[in-house]
């Protein structure tokens, strides 16, 4: 599954792993119970509702999707610990990379898994992860009954208003 990402983007979201769906077409977030793309345009990080086939029209708003896991899998509860840990360590790297202002993981279970971070909670974290700050975001999975996309889309609007405070900053700094 090929990441959709740009050197300094604003926020790179980082899903926990590929759907079977999101493999078959090569759309990130492609299963119909997904609700990220929905709340994205919610929250306002997008103009309008973006179909999974548009996603490289993210790069023009300043976003980007990776994963932490590259496997594709039903359910991200098939994915091993030691896929998690690797996964974030190859996802710290590519983040050292592209340097985005801000990594937005989506699934507290899979950040947790990932680095380590038995504590962490939604929202943003102390710890930084190849040079980006980091927000956690709730999973917008289908089967994730705890958040309504209203909920989602308002803690998406949280990081959203953050990462422009953000970048208002870094660009202040760069004349």
């Amino acid at each position: 599954m090929a990441d959709v990402v740009a050197d300094g983007l604003r926020v790179l979201f980082c899903g926990i792993n590929p759907s079977l769906t999101t493999a078959a077409t090569g759309h990130h977030f492609a299963h119909p119970g997904n609700r990220f793309w929905p709340v994205l345009h919610l929250s306002g990080f997008t103009p309008r509702l973006l179909r999974p086939a548009e996603q490289r029209e993210l790069l023009h708003h300043g976003l980007g999707i990776t994963n932490v896991v590259a496997r594709a899998t039903a359910r991200a509860d098939e994915l091993s610990a030691e896929e998690y840990r690797e996964g974030g360590r190859l996802l710290a790297e590519r983040v050292a990379l592209r340097r985005p202002g801000w990594l937005a993981v989506v699934g507290v279970t899979a950040y947790r898994a990932a680095f380590g971070d038995r504590r962490a909670r939604v929202g943003p974290q102390e710890r930084r992860v190849g040079g980006a700050r980091v927000w956690v975001l709730p999973n917008p999975s289908g089967l994730n009954a705890h958040w309504t996309a209203e909920t989602m889309a308002r803690e998406f609007a949280r990081l959203r208003e953050e990462a422009a405070q953000t970048e208002s900053v870094r660009a202040d700094r760069s004349r």
